[in-house]
């Protein structure tokens, strides 16, 4: 069996069902947007790996390559990366597999760019996306292994919390993961 590290984590499901109220803050200057036409694993892992070791994002680095290389190839799967003064500032992974309800499966900034004022601005992007595409429903999940401000910026934005579940993960070691202390239950 491989080794692991046991997490305790808090994971809230929020939704929405219906367009937030118009007034989306544009994007800062110095920074665009971009929908990637079909990432490579290792870009994608680069994003992946970059924003998410700060809060224990794991599933993705225990992927296999092939496997997660079908997945971003998958209709209805689509990463758009934030670029600010010519390199990611952080990206947002949609999920449409279940149209007409959308996913935000994942949503972060690089670390040097959180506190810069993108994080806000670059949520109301992903959710005009989907909005702007005739969804019907849109979903996100936060954890309390994520960043302080993603719970506020999510209710901000106008999601609301539908349940809570208490979920134990086994983080395996190999992936080298930096695990907070007040988030391991061994």
């Amino acid at each position: 069996m491989e080794p692991v590290v046991r997490v305790g984590v808090t994971v809230t499901f929020l939704r929405m069902d219906r367009p937030p109220e118009p007034g989306s803050p544009p994007l800062p200057a110095g920074t665009q947007a971009v929908r990637l036409a079909a990432p490579s694993v290792a870009f994608y892992r680069y994003l992946y790996d970059t924003v998410g070791a700060p809060h224990v994002w794991w599933l993705r680095r225990a992927t296999p390559d092939e496997e997660l290389a079908a997945l971003l190839r998958t209709p209805g799967v689509s990463i758009t990366v934030l670029y600010s003064g010519g390199e990611p500032a952080g990206f947002y992974e949609l999920d449409a597999r279940y149209w007409p309800d959308v996913n935000l499966s994942y949503f972060g900034l690089m670390p040097p760019r959180v506190g810069q004022g993108l994080g806000y601005p670059f949520l109301r992007h992903a959710i005009d996306v989907v909005w702007q595409n005739g969804a019907r429903g849109m979903t996100v999940n936060t954890c309390t292994a994520d960043h302080p401000r993603a719970m506020p910026t999510y209710l901000r934005a106008g999601f609301r919390p539908v349940r809570q579940v208490r979920e134990t993960w086994d983080v395996p070691l190999r992936l080298g993961l930096t695990i907070p202390p007040a988030l391991r239950l061994e």
